[in-house]
């Protein structure tokens, strides 16, 4: 693999991993694809990176069970909903002012819990 390919992948996959992480804490910008698009870059340019996303004491477990499918626990899913109802309320009372974003919010919440609540939890 040539150098700017490699440190094209690396880039990238630093990248995704900087978005998976912000995801953890916003709830509307998703954790996983960019947690597991990172996993897929690292693991075709760098060992080293790609064992320490797998090994991290804060994201490496998230995705072990997301590949053996035991994808969140209870407590995970409590969390993960408990923070994105209480964002996403606040920010449909005070930041939210025509009723179409509001909506549209709630729209997504909505789908962003059912997705969460049909995962299997492990």
């Amino acid at each position: 693999m040539s150098k700017l390919k490699r440190g094209l992948l690396l880039a990238l996959g630093v990248l995704a991993v900087a978005l998976g992480a912000v995801g953890v804490v916003v709830p509307l910008l998703p954790t996983t694809p960019f947690l597991l698009l990172a996993a897929f870059l690292f693991a075709r340019s760098s060992e080293r990176l790609h064992h320490w996303l797998l090994s991290n004491r804060l994201l490496g477990d998230y995705l072990r069970r997301y590949y053996e499918g035991r994808s969140m626990t209870r407590r995970h899913k409590v969390m993960t909903l408990s923070l994105l109802w209480i964002t996403l309320g606040a920010t449909i009372v005070f930041v939210a002012g025509a009723w179409w974003l509001r909506g549209l919010l709630f729209g997504i919440g909505a789908a962003v819990s059912t997705h969460i609540m049909r995962l299997h939890s492990g």
